[in-house]
């Protein structure tokens, strides 16, 4: 079965730090770009971050330069999400995505989904 499982939301207070995975099974994510989205109740879903196959390229929202990281280890099959200095704003469902060969902020690109995990930012 190929699926995208997400863990390492939770609760976490306003300028805390939080390290979400994206851990794929049934399928090697080597020669698939990955993103993360996000959903806050009452929006759209929004891109966060890409990052490429091969080449590692990343591409950030700007809402999230220069306080999120998004990262790739091939061995693990596995993409994580850094964030630091998390504001209530970030508060939302994250999801990560494989988008085969290409890194891209396009939902209907891609092939496979999460379900998600929470990120609540609160003091």
């Amino acid at each position: 079965q190929l699926q995208l499982v997400e863990s390492g939301g939770g609760l976490v207070q306003p300028g805390g730090s939080l390290r979400l995975s994206c851990a794929a099974s049934g399928f090697t994510l080597d020669y698939y770009g990955v993103g993360w989205f996000r959903q806050a109740p009452g929006k759209d879903r929004e891109a966060v971050a890409c990052i490429a196959p091969v080449d590692t390229r990343t591409n950030y929202a700007d809402s999230v330069k220069g306080r999120f990281t998004i990262s790739r280890d091939n061995s693990k099959n596995t993409v994580y999400l850094q964030m630091n200095n998390l504001k209530a704003d970030d508060t939302a469902v994250y999801y990560c995505a494989a988008q085969y060969r290409y890194c891209s902020f396009n939902v209907p690109n891609f092939n496979y989904w999460g379900e998600g995990t929470l990120v609540t930012v609160s003091s």
